[in-house]
């Protein structure tokens, strides 16, 4: 049953100010994304040792620490509207907040998030919206199990934290995006992020003032799509503020073995500069396993040695 604590404590986790250093950019121009429909395909990603976390973040991105990652397939996008209605037809899945009959939603006009009864992964900001016509947006409204469950239907898993973070980093050591250390290079919106002071405006100079369809932005060195913004994705690992102390020199590390949370990574549509710069590469957050909100998805990934 969904705990009273989890929609709080995930509303903390997407709106905590960040101690890393100020971005202030030249005004981005205004620039509207490629229209055409993204291959979400899997991404065959070699595998290497780099270094992990940060030391400009929160207390619990660091310290930087070597760990090594073994190949591993990576859906190129984020899991989709369409792709989860594929799985619910086939297995009958009711997701917790479907079950719980409410879930998280930030409401821009309130500037706050509310818990709206009626919202889940069909219905994303309450009873009265739908899905239609947003099959390659990324799926919302899913707790951790209801990701682990698509995931084992689908034959792949959720990512650990360190296969996300080399995933995410595309072969750039030590930047601090996903397509090198300048926010907006050349003016260039490079994810869908809060453009603006978070909560009062939001410019929606990115084209999207809410999630945006998948593949609408750069890939990165790796070819993956929305592996920054967009919506938080879950992972596999269990969260804990020290674990990083005690993980250097692991290799294909899974996290610690127990928790009460859940890692989540990439950041969404919700960050901004001012709060929650969850999109850069070493940023981590964490929410208890049954949290559902309205900026919060996954990917999966398998083994290099599977089939695709």
């Amino acid at each position: 049953m969904r705990r009273p604590s989890s929609l709080v404590l995930l509303l903390l986790a997407t709106s905590i100010p960040t101690r890393a250093a100020a971005v202030t950019p030249a005004r981005p121009r205004a620039t509207r994304p490629a229209a055409a429909a993204a291959t979400c395909d899997m991404v065959l990603l070699p595998g290497g040792t780099f270094d992990m976390g940060t030391d400009r973040g929160l207390p619990f991105e660091g310290p930087v620490h070597r760990v090594t990652v073994h190949s591993f397939w990576m859906d190129r996008c984020e899991v989709t509207n369409q792709e989860f209605a594929r799985f619910v037809a086939a297995t009958g899945h009711r997701t917790e907040s479907e079950r719980q009959g409410f879930s998280g939603v930030f409401v821009p006009g309130a500037q706050e998030w509310q818990p709206i009864k009626g919202a889940d992964w069909r219905h994303p900001e309450g009873p009265s919206s739908s899905v239609a016509g947003r099959d390659d947006q990324p799926v919302v409204h899913v707790s951790f199990d209801d990701a682990a469950a698509y995931a084992k239907w689908a034959g792949k898993r959720l990512p650990t934290e360190a296969e996300f973070e080399w995933a995410a980093r595309g072969g750039r050591a030590g930047a601090q995006y996903a397509w090198g250390d300048t926010l907006h290079p050349g003016g260039r919106q490079m994810a869908n992020t809060w453009q603006g002071h978070f909560p009062e405006h939001d410019a929606g100079t990115d084209g999207y003032p809410r999630i945006a369809p998948v593949g609408r932005f750069p890939p990165n060195g790796y070819g993956l799509l929305d592996i920054a913004g967009n919506v938080w994705e879950w992972t596999s690992d269990w969260f804990s503020e020290d674990y990083y102390r005690r993980a250097g020199g692991a290799v294909d590390p899974t996290g610690p073995a127990t928790g009460s949370e859940k890692a989540i990574r990439g950041g969404s549509w919700l960050c901004s500069a001012n709060y929650c710069t969850g999109y850069r590469v070493a940023a981590r957050q964490h929410t208890p396993p049954d949290s559902g909100l309205n900026n919060l998805g996954f990917r999966c990934v398998r083994p290099a040695a599977g089939p695709r």
